[in-house]
């Protein structure tokens, strides 16, 4: 990672411009041009050193829902279950934890309703019960991470 990328990360950390080119206007701000900042942006992408790189939208204000599931997965199936998880469009993230709760996930739909389907579905295709703990409270937090 050279300045460059260092000061890219540390500058869309705190949001991308909403403008008809923002990636334009990210480069401005950063001495260097619109081509070489979508370039490295996929290069840190491509090499794993970002993992992810998009919008987070508040689901629920769209009429949608977000909640957060766990299940209890026997070892030699967590992979077959993960796979089933996974294949459902509304997983938004999913992960391995050490913990009786060993599979935990986030369901993203686009009504309230869904959440409940979607579990009922996961549960019928693995034959696992998902916990659904959903928010009681929403906290922002600015979290930054500066390089």
């Amino acid at each position: 990672m050279d300045q460059l990328d260092k000061q890219l990360i540390n500058l869309l950390q705190k949001g991308l411009p909403v403008c008809e080119q923002p990636f334009a206007q990210v480069a401005m701000e950063l001495g260097s041009t619109e081509n070489i900042v979508l370039a490295r942006l996929q290069l840190m992408l491509d090499s794993g050193l970002l993992t992810r790189f998009g919008p987070m939208f508040d689901a629920a204000c769209w009429g949608g829902d977000f909640t957060l599931a766990a299940m209890e997965v026997p070892e030699e199936r967590f992979e077959e279950v993960n796979q089933i998880v996974n294949s459902f469009e509304q997983i938004a993230h999913n992960y391995q934890r050490t913990h009786r709760l060993n599979m935990w996930f986030v369901i993203g739909t686009e009504t309230a309703e869904e959440i409940f389907e979607v579990i009922e579905n996961i549960q019928q295709k693995t034959g696992l019960t998902v916990f659904n703990m959903p928010k009681e409270h929403e906290f922002f937090v600015g979290l930054y991470l500066p390089v």
